[in-house]
């Protein structure tokens, strides 16, 4: 097991383990025991009583937040003619079809997030070994896979989220750095607490919202209480 550094010893002191904090609490502990030099980022975490192994149980999409990440997020549109120039005049950083293909093929990935117009899938999806492990192939759910290529780079651009629940039933998300107003921070965290509760499976039994922390970047958890939101 890691040894903890001085800097996060001194931060877990701050915290009471035995204790859920409502959520404006949670969020000024959060920041307040950050001890990285950087802006660093504030992520949510919700403990889910869902069984990923199931198809039904399954919960991913994505969600624009208020407030924004706080990070700005390089944009490949796979497109052609109208839809590329379409993805140009919306701020895509990158856009074109099978030259940026190749590309990745010999190992490019300057991007965060990959957008791409259906009659693209065909071609992207021979990207799936490389881009599948990595998070980054493009998705229905997830609104990457549209003919919309305007609304899905500007949602992108505002600080869409997306989040996807692993096989612990545990889902993580950024909602903001540390340099955020604590009530923007809360507000994006409101924002995706309710996106996660309306996309509660029907098929998922007993308690759904077993457990939510909020932490920040190599900083300690500090666990939330689900009824103070």
């Amino acid at each position: 097991m890691a040894k903890k550094g001085k800097k996060y010893l001194e931060a877990v002191k701050l915290i009471d383990n035995s204790k859920a904090y409502a959520v404006a609490e949670a969020v000024e502990l959060a920041k307040k025991t950050s001890f990285v030099n950087f802006d660093a980022t504030v992520e949510v975490a919700f403990r889910l009583g869902v069984d990923p192994k199931k198809a039904d149980q399954q919960i991913r999409g994505a969600v624009v937040l208020p407030n924004g990440t706080g990070k700005t997020q390089r944009v490949l549109v796979f497109a052609k003619g109208e839809k590329a120039k379409e993805a140009e005049a919306a701020g895509a950083d990158y856009f074109g079809d099978t030259d940026y293909i190749e590309k990745i093929q010999k190992g490019w990935f300057d991007f965060d997030v990959i957008v791409a117009t259906p009659d693209m899938m065909g071609e992207v999806g021979k990207l799936g070994r490389v881009l599948g492990p990595k998070g980054l192939m493009p998705n229905p759910k997830t609104g990457t896979v549209t003919f919309d290529v305007t609304k899905a780079v500007n949602e992108i651009k505002a600080g869409k989220v997306e989040y996807r629940v692993e096989k612990t039933g545990i889902i993580h998300a950024p909602i903001g750095k540390t340099s955020f107003e604590d009530n923007k921070l809360v507000e994006n965290f409101t924002t995706i607490y309710d996106t996660l509760i309306k996309a509660k499976p029907a098929a998922a039994k007993g308690t759904y919202m077993k457990s939510v922390s909020v932490t920040t970047t190599m900083g300690p958890g500090v666990k939330v209480d689900p009824s103070s939101f």
